[in-house]
């Protein structure tokens, strides 16, 4: 093999690899796609015979669906305003403050981003019965906004430092409040930052199987996430029709968060001559 044959081969291998892993995520999502449209729908990818809608009609007007649909936006958008608002007053005294033990508090904030859920579930489960929030929807939001909470606060004190803060003194001296000088100032600045805890926030709840399945019991209090569990029947028996539509309709709110959330997220900071002057 000589050195042409080589680079050529250098070349085209990465772009290869990719190519395999992208099939690798491209079926499973094609597989959903097709079989959310066929009335037959197996296991095996396989184009349907007759295109049909009623695997989403049968998903969209069932009741247990829609309420399961509410309760899923209601504890995950509640939970991702409530970690953006929180984290960004405690991430600002993080950033704008000289603190003593500043820096180790900043690395137990960081490890608790990488603390498992599952690690401390049984305790959170004694103290949810002890408060009696147990199936309760409450509760939940409050659980994900407390795991939720070092990420946000990370991440948003790290886009926060990147404020200029000569904009705030600039506010305080026109008679603006910390507070307002935050809301006005500081926030509008970091939109790409709150976009970006928003999103995470918001798709790691919606996405969340374990947790609602230990703290919630009722069915009428369970989210999307969990009515999954109602396509499949005994004996191995999977409706995949409306187990693929149910899935194309569960991912549509992350999807459409992303999106709407581009226009923000890729403009940047812009402070460019901020400060000038």
């Amino acid at each position: 093999m000589n050195a042409k044959q080589r680079k050529v081969i250098y070349r085209v291998m990465p772009y290869t690899i990719l190519a395999c892993i992208g099939i690798c995520f491209i079926l499973p999502l094609l597989w959903v796609l097709v079989a959310s449209v066929d009335s037959n729908a197996m296991q095996s990818l396989k184009l349907p015979s007759r295109i049909t809608g009623a695997n989403y009609a049968d998903v969209i007007t069932s009741s247990e669906n829609q309420r399961a649909y509410i309760i899923g936006l209601i504890m995950s958008g509640g939970q991702a305003v409530l970690v953006v608002l929180l984290a960004l007053l405690a991430a600002y005294p993080l950033s704008r403050y000289q603190m003593k033990y500043k820096k180790s508090f900043m690395l137990t904030i960081l490890f608790m981003t990488s603390l498992p859920i599952t690690a401390v579930m049984v305790p959170v489960y004694q103290l949810f019965l002890s408060l009696k929030l147990y199936d309760n929807i409450v509760g939940v939001i409050l659980f994900y906004v407390a795991s939720s909470m070092p990420y946000g606060i990370w991440m948003l004190k790290n886009f926060m430092d990147a404020v200029p803060s000569d904009l705030e003194e600039a506010a305080w001296v026109d008679g603006a409040s910390v507070f307002v000088g935050i809301r006005k100032v500081v926030a509008p600045l970091m939109i790409p930052g709150i976009c970006t805890v928003a999103i995470f926030t918001f798709s790691g709840s919606w996405g969340n199987f374990f947790v609602p399945y230990i703290l919630l019991q009722n069915p009428d209090h369970f989210p999307a996430s969990l009515k999954l569990y109602q396509f499949f029947g005994q004996y191995g028996m999977v409706d995949y029709g409306k187990l693929a539509a149910f899935s194309m309709l569960y991912a549509t709110p992350s999807v459409a968060l992303y999106i709407l959330s581009q226009r923000f997220m890729s403009k940047g900071f812009g402070l460019q001559g901020g400060t000038k002057g």
